[in-house]
Protein backbone atom coordinates (compact mmCIF):
# COMPACT_ATOMS: atom_id res chain seq x y z
CA UNK A 1 0.00 0.00 0.00
CA UNK A 2 1.97 3.49 -1.03
CA UNK A 3 1.81 6.84 0.51
CA UNK A 4 1.29 7.93 4.37
CA UNK A 5 -1.49 7.30 6.39
CA UNK A 6 -2.18 8.62 10.55
CA UNK A 7 -4.20 6.31 11.82
CA UNK A 8 -5.70 6.81 15.01
CA UNK A 9 -7.88 4.13 17.15
CA UNK A 10 -7.38 2.36 20.42
CA UNK A 11 -5.84 -0.83 21.11
CA UNK A 12 -6.63 -2.54 24.62
CA UNK A 13 -9.09 0.19 25.56
CA UNK A 14 -6.09 2.70 25.25
CA UNK A 15 -5.64 5.55 23.00
CA UNK A 16 -3.27 4.63 20.31
CA UNK A 17 -1.91 6.18 16.60
CA UNK A 18 0.20 4.66 13.79
CA UNK A 19 2.14 6.06 11.36
CA UNK A 20 1.88 4.01 8.09
CA UNK A 21 4.31 4.66 5.34
CA UNK A 22 3.85 2.22 2.33
CA UNK A 23 2.52 -0.21 4.17
CA UNK A 24 5.19 -0.24 6.81
CA UNK A 25 4.55 1.08 10.45
CA UNK A 26 7.16 3.71 10.83
CA UNK A 27 5.93 5.28 14.45
CA UNK A 28 3.49 4.29 17.18
CA UNK A 29 2.05 5.75 20.38
CA UNK A 30 -0.20 4.11 22.83
CA UNK A 31 -1.12 6.11 25.93
CA UNK A 32 -0.16 4.17 29.18
CA UNK A 33 -0.52 5.23 32.72
CA UNK A 34 2.83 6.53 33.61
CA UNK A 35 3.62 10.33 34.27
CA UNK A 36 3.64 11.60 30.50
CA UNK A 37 6.19 13.61 29.16
CA UNK A 38 5.34 16.72 29.13
CA UNK A 39 3.15 16.98 32.26
CA UNK A 40 4.15 20.08 34.42
CA UNK A 41 3.92 19.52 38.39
CA UNK A 42 4.00 22.31 41.14
CA UNK A 43 6.93 20.50 43.31
CA UNK A 44 8.17 19.95 46.35
CA UNK A 45 12.16 20.13 46.90
CA UNK A 46 12.43 17.08 49.39
CA UNK A 47 16.06 16.16 49.60
CA UNK A 48 19.22 16.80 47.77
CA UNK A 49 21.46 14.19 45.95
CA UNK A 50 24.64 15.81 46.78
CA UNK A 51 26.85 13.08 44.66
CA UNK A 52 24.70 12.60 41.83
CA UNK A 53 24.38 16.81 41.91
CA UNK A 54 20.54 16.31 42.23
CA UNK A 55 17.36 16.65 44.34
CA UNK A 56 14.69 14.68 44.70
CA UNK A 57 11.50 16.23 44.85
CA UNK A 58 7.83 15.24 46.00
CA UNK A 59 4.78 15.16 43.25
CA UNK A 60 0.92 14.26 43.39
CA UNK A 61 2.39 10.93 41.13
CA UNK A 62 5.49 9.99 42.99
CA UNK A 63 8.98 11.41 43.86
CA UNK A 64 10.51 13.21 40.95
CA UNK A 65 14.40 13.58 39.86
CA UNK A 66 15.28 17.27 39.10
CA UNK A 67 19.60 17.29 38.25
CA UNK A 68 21.81 19.88 38.21
CA UNK A 69 20.54 21.86 41.32
CA UNK A 70 21.76 24.77 43.07
CA UNK A 71 20.76 26.67 45.81
CA UNK A 72 17.20 24.88 46.19
CA UNK A 73 16.12 24.55 49.49
CA UNK A 74 14.06 21.68 50.97
CA UNK A 75 10.46 22.38 51.18
CA UNK A 76 10.72 25.03 48.05
CA UNK A 77 7.68 24.99 45.75
CA UNK A 78 8.71 25.08 42.04
CA UNK A 79 7.68 24.21 38.56
CA UNK A 80 9.41 21.32 36.85
CA UNK A 81 7.99 19.63 33.49
CA UNK A 82 8.61 15.65 33.05
CA UNK A 83 10.80 15.10 30.45
CA UNK A 84 10.90 11.22 29.77
CA UNK A 85 9.50 8.10 31.46
CA UNK A 86 11.37 6.51 34.15
CA UNK A 87 12.66 3.30 34.43
CA UNK A 88 10.92 0.82 37.20
CA UNK A 89 11.46 2.07 40.73
CA UNK A 90 12.89 5.03 39.99
CA UNK A 91 11.92 9.12 40.08
CA UNK A 92 10.32 10.68 37.47
CA UNK A 93 12.46 12.58 35.36
CA UNK A 94 11.97 16.63 35.29
CA UNK A 95 13.58 19.62 34.55
CA UNK A 96 12.90 23.39 35.35
CA UNK A 97 13.20 24.37 31.53
CA UNK A 98 9.45 24.59 31.06
CA UNK A 99 8.32 24.24 27.51
CA UNK A 100 4.69 25.12 26.28
CA UNK A 101 4.50 23.13 22.57
CA UNK A 102 2.21 22.59 19.66
CA UNK A 103 2.12 21.66 16.24
CA UNK A 104 3.41 25.41 15.16
CA UNK A 105 4.70 26.96 18.07
CA UNK A 106 7.29 25.81 20.80
CA UNK A 107 6.52 28.93 23.68
CA UNK A 108 10.27 29.16 26.08
CA UNK A 109 9.85 31.26 28.92
CA UNK A 110 13.16 31.02 29.99
CA UNK A 111 14.83 31.65 26.75
CA UNK A 112 13.91 35.19 25.13
CA UNK A 113 13.78 35.78 21.35
CA UNK A 114 10.97 35.07 18.50
CA UNK A 115 13.03 32.54 16.34
CA UNK A 116 12.15 30.50 12.88
CA UNK A 117 12.95 26.75 12.05
CA UNK A 118 15.85 26.57 10.09
CA UNK A 119 14.55 24.40 8.35
CA UNK A 120 12.44 27.13 6.34
CA UNK A 121 14.82 29.01 4.23
CA UNK A 122 12.53 31.03 2.06
CA UNK A 123 13.20 34.36 3.55
CA UNK A 124 9.78 35.89 2.40
CA UNK A 125 8.25 33.35 4.67
CA UNK A 126 10.33 33.45 7.64
CA UNK A 127 9.94 37.57 7.39
CA UNK A 128 5.96 36.73 7.49
CA UNK A 129 6.39 34.01 10.29
CA UNK A 130 7.93 36.66 12.38
CA UNK A 131 5.44 39.10 11.56
CA UNK A 132 2.77 37.22 12.94
CA UNK A 133 5.24 36.22 15.85
CA UNK A 134 5.51 39.52 16.72
CA UNK A 135 1.88 40.28 16.80
CA UNK A 136 1.21 37.08 18.95
CA UNK A 137 4.03 37.95 21.59
CA UNK A 138 3.51 41.57 22.04
CA UNK A 139 4.04 42.53 25.18
CA UNK A 140 5.20 39.20 26.29
CA UNK A 141 8.53 38.60 27.79
CA UNK A 142 8.31 34.78 26.49
CA UNK A 143 10.48 33.36 23.58
CA UNK A 144 9.05 31.39 21.04
CA UNK A 145 10.21 29.12 18.43
CA UNK A 146 8.26 28.39 14.99
CA UNK A 147 8.56 25.06 13.67
CA UNK A 148 9.47 23.96 10.78
CA UNK A 149 5.18 22.71 10.00
CA UNK A 150 4.73 26.53 9.53
CA UNK A 151 6.02 26.35 6.11
CA UNK A 152 2.71 24.51 5.29
CA UNK A 153 0.25 25.96 7.85
CA UNK A 154 -2.74 28.54 7.27
CA UNK A 155 -1.28 31.92 8.88
CA UNK A 156 -4.93 32.37 10.93
CA UNK A 157 -4.18 28.72 12.14
CA UNK A 158 -0.03 29.76 13.21
CA UNK A 159 -1.44 32.97 15.12
CA UNK A 160 -4.52 30.95 16.52
CA UNK A 161 -1.22 28.33 18.01
CA UNK A 162 1.04 31.02 19.19
CA UNK A 163 -1.84 32.58 21.01
CA UNK A 164 -3.13 29.25 22.90
CA UNK A 165 0.05 28.26 23.82
CA UNK A 166 1.13 31.66 24.94
CA UNK A 167 -1.74 31.88 27.35
CA UNK A 168 -1.41 28.54 28.31
CA UNK A 169 2.42 29.75 29.40
CA UNK A 170 1.11 32.82 31.60
CA UNK A 171 -1.76 30.81 33.27
CA UNK A 172 0.84 27.96 34.74
CA UNK A 173 3.95 30.51 35.51
CA UNK A 174 0.95 32.99 36.87
CA UNK A 175 -0.09 29.89 39.41
CA UNK A 176 0.31 30.48 43.45
CA UNK A 177 -0.46 27.26 44.49
CA UNK A 178 1.16 26.53 47.97
CA UNK A 179 0.80 22.54 47.66
CA UNK A 180 2.01 20.03 45.18
CA UNK A 181 -0.45 19.66 42.16
CA UNK A 182 -0.22 18.69 38.27
CA UNK A 183 -0.78 21.59 36.38
CA UNK A 184 -0.94 20.44 33.01
CA UNK A 185 -0.84 16.85 31.59
CA UNK A 186 1.63 15.83 28.57
CA UNK A 187 -0.37 15.37 25.08
CA UNK A 188 -1.89 11.71 24.45
CA UNK A 189 -1.22 10.08 21.31
CA UNK A 190 -3.68 11.57 18.69
CA UNK A 191 -2.74 15.31 19.68
CA UNK A 192 0.87 14.18 19.66
CA UNK A 193 0.45 12.41 15.68
CA UNK A 194 -1.39 15.87 15.43
CA UNK A 195 1.55 17.94 16.65
CA UNK A 196 4.76 15.97 15.10
CA UNK A 197 3.91 13.80 12.65
CA UNK A 198 3.84 14.91 8.83
CA UNK A 199 0.73 16.87 8.30
CA UNK A 200 0.61 15.45 4.66
CA UNK A 201 -0.77 12.24 5.51
CA UNK A 202 -3.69 11.12 4.81
CA UNK A 203 -5.99 10.89 8.48
CA UNK A 204 -8.34 7.59 9.75
CA UNK A 205 -9.93 7.83 12.57
CA UNK A 206 -12.54 4.99 12.19
CA UNK A 207 -12.79 2.83 14.63
CA UNK A 208 -10.97 -0.58 13.65
CA UNK A 209 -8.58 1.12 11.46
CA UNK A 210 -6.02 -0.89 13.12
CA UNK A 211 -7.28 -3.72 11.99
CA UNK A 212 -8.73 -2.36 8.48
CA UNK A 213 -5.26 -0.75 6.94
CA UNK A 214 -2.51 -3.58 8.43
CA UNK A 215 -1.67 -1.74 12.06
CA UNK A 216 -2.27 -5.01 13.75
CA UNK A 217 -0.22 -7.08 11.46
CA UNK A 218 3.09 -4.57 11.82
CA UNK A 219 2.61 -4.82 15.65
CA UNK A 220 3.26 -8.32 15.56
CA UNK A 221 6.13 -7.89 13.70
CA UNK A 222 7.75 -4.84 15.52
CA UNK A 223 7.20 -6.60 18.82
CA UNK A 224 9.74 -9.87 18.23
CA UNK A 225 13.14 -9.32 18.53
CA UNK A 226 14.01 -9.61 15.26
CA UNK A 227 14.27 -6.92 12.67
CA UNK A 228 15.14 -7.68 8.95
CA UNK A 229 17.61 -5.88 6.86
CA UNK A 230 18.06 -5.54 3.16
CA UNK A 231 20.19 -8.15 1.68
CA UNK A 232 18.85 -11.50 3.69
CA UNK A 233 20.43 -9.83 6.89
CA UNK A 234 18.76 -8.92 10.15
CA UNK A 235 18.90 -7.81 14.15
CA UNK A 236 18.02 -9.35 17.00
CA UNK A 237 16.61 -6.20 19.37
CA UNK A 238 16.49 -7.51 23.41
CA UNK A 239 15.77 -5.21 25.80
CA UNK A 240 17.18 -6.17 29.76
CA UNK A 241 17.28 -4.63 33.26
CA UNK A 242 20.59 -2.75 32.13
CA UNK A 243 20.81 -1.45 28.42
CA UNK A 244 19.25 -2.72 25.23
CA UNK A 245 21.49 -5.31 23.12
CA UNK A 246 21.62 -4.99 19.74
CA UNK A 247 22.99 -7.84 17.57
CA UNK A 248 23.97 -7.54 14.07
CA UNK A 249 23.61 -10.81 11.83
CA UNK A 250 24.54 -11.20 8.05
CA UNK A 251 22.40 -14.04 7.66
CA UNK A 252 23.06 -15.70 4.38
CA UNK A 253 25.38 -13.40 2.53
CA UNK A 254 29.27 -14.94 3.19
CA UNK A 255 30.47 -12.49 0.96
CA UNK A 256 34.09 -10.80 2.12
CA UNK A 257 31.81 -7.30 2.37
CA UNK A 258 29.05 -8.94 4.31
CA UNK A 259 29.60 -7.81 7.89
CA UNK A 260 29.92 -3.84 6.50
CA UNK A 261 26.73 -4.08 4.30
CA UNK A 262 24.79 -5.93 7.32
CA UNK A 263 26.35 -3.16 9.26
CA UNK A 264 24.90 -0.12 7.17
CA UNK A 265 21.93 -1.88 6.94
CA UNK A 266 21.51 -1.65 10.64
CA UNK A 267 22.70 2.50 11.12
CA UNK A 268 19.84 2.99 8.85
CA UNK A 269 16.86 0.57 10.19
CA UNK A 270 18.10 1.08 13.78
CA UNK A 271 15.90 4.34 14.58
CA UNK A 272 12.66 3.07 13.25
CA UNK A 273 13.67 -0.10 14.98
CA UNK A 274 14.01 1.83 18.53
CA UNK A 275 11.27 3.95 17.90
CA UNK A 276 8.53 1.77 16.85
CA UNK A 277 9.00 -0.51 19.56
CA UNK A 278 9.47 2.41 22.50
CA UNK A 279 13.28 1.57 23.12
CA UNK A 280 15.58 3.78 24.93
CA UNK A 281 18.70 3.94 27.88
CA UNK A 282 21.84 2.50 27.06
CA UNK A 283 22.14 0.77 23.93
CA UNK A 284 24.77 -1.42 22.64
CA UNK A 285 25.27 -2.34 19.31
CA UNK A 286 26.99 -5.97 18.64
CA UNK A 287 27.91 -5.50 14.92
CA UNK A 288 29.40 -7.60 12.01
CA UNK A 289 32.25 -8.09 11.91
CA UNK A 290 34.10 -5.03 9.29
CA UNK A 291 37.54 -3.84 8.64
CA UNK A 292 38.55 -0.80 10.95
CA UNK A 293 38.61 1.26 7.99
CA UNK A 294 34.91 1.18 7.95
CA UNK A 295 33.59 2.37 11.01
CA UNK A 296 33.59 5.91 10.10
CA UNK A 297 31.35 5.82 7.23
CA UNK A 298 28.94 3.21 9.65
CA UNK A 299 29.38 6.47 12.57
CA UNK A 300 27.95 8.65 9.63
CA UNK A 301 25.53 6.71 8.28
CA UNK A 302 24.45 6.13 11.80
CA UNK A 303 24.28 9.62 12.67
CA UNK A 304 22.42 10.82 9.89
CA UNK A 305 20.05 8.35 10.36
CA UNK A 306 18.96 9.41 14.40
CA UNK A 307 19.17 13.00 13.47
CA UNK A 308 15.97 12.56 11.40
CA UNK A 309 14.66 10.74 14.68
CA UNK A 310 12.07 11.87 16.96
CA UNK A 311 14.03 11.15 20.22
CA UNK A 312 17.66 12.27 21.35
CA UNK A 313 20.09 9.97 20.62
CA UNK A 314 23.85 10.51 21.93
CA UNK A 315 26.29 8.64 20.48
CA UNK A 316 28.64 7.15 22.98
CA UNK A 317 31.21 5.30 20.31
CA UNK A 318 33.23 2.22 20.51
CA UNK A 319 34.16 -0.10 23.07
CA UNK A 320 37.73 -2.22 23.49
CA UNK A 321 35.58 -4.79 22.31
CA UNK A 322 34.48 -3.25 19.25
CA UNK A 323 30.91 -2.55 20.09
CA UNK A 324 29.22 0.59 19.69
CA UNK A 325 27.22 2.35 22.23
CA UNK A 326 24.44 4.28 22.01
CA UNK A 327 22.11 6.58 25.36
CA UNK A 328 18.91 6.97 23.90
CA UNK A 329 15.97 9.11 25.81
CA UNK A 330 13.17 7.21 27.32
CA UNK A 331 10.80 9.40 25.62
CA UNK A 332 8.07 6.35 25.74
CA UNK A 333 7.45 2.83 27.41
CA UNK A 334 8.60 -0.25 25.80
CA UNK A 335 5.58 -1.20 23.75
CA UNK A 336 5.94 -4.81 24.59
CA UNK A 337 5.07 -4.10 28.56
CA UNK A 338 1.74 -2.23 27.21
CA UNK A 339 0.70 -5.06 24.89
CA UNK A 340 1.30 -8.01 27.46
Amino acid sequence: MKGSSIILDHLNNREAAALMIDGKLEDFLVENDLPTPGSIYRARADRPVKGQGGMFLSTPDGPAFLRQVKGLAPGTLLLVQVTGYAEPGKAIPVTQKVLFKSRYAIVTPDSPGLNVSRSIRDEDMRDRLLEIANEEMDGCGFGLILRSACADGDPEEIAEDIAAMRNMAEQVLQDTGTETEKLTDGDGPHLLAWRDWPGSCDVIRESGGFEAHGVLDALESVTSTREPLSGGAFLYIEPTRALVAVDVNTGSDTSLAAGTKANMACAKALPRALRVRGLGGQITLDLAPMPKKDRRTFETSLRAAFRADTEETILAGWTPLGHFELQRKRGRIPLKEILE
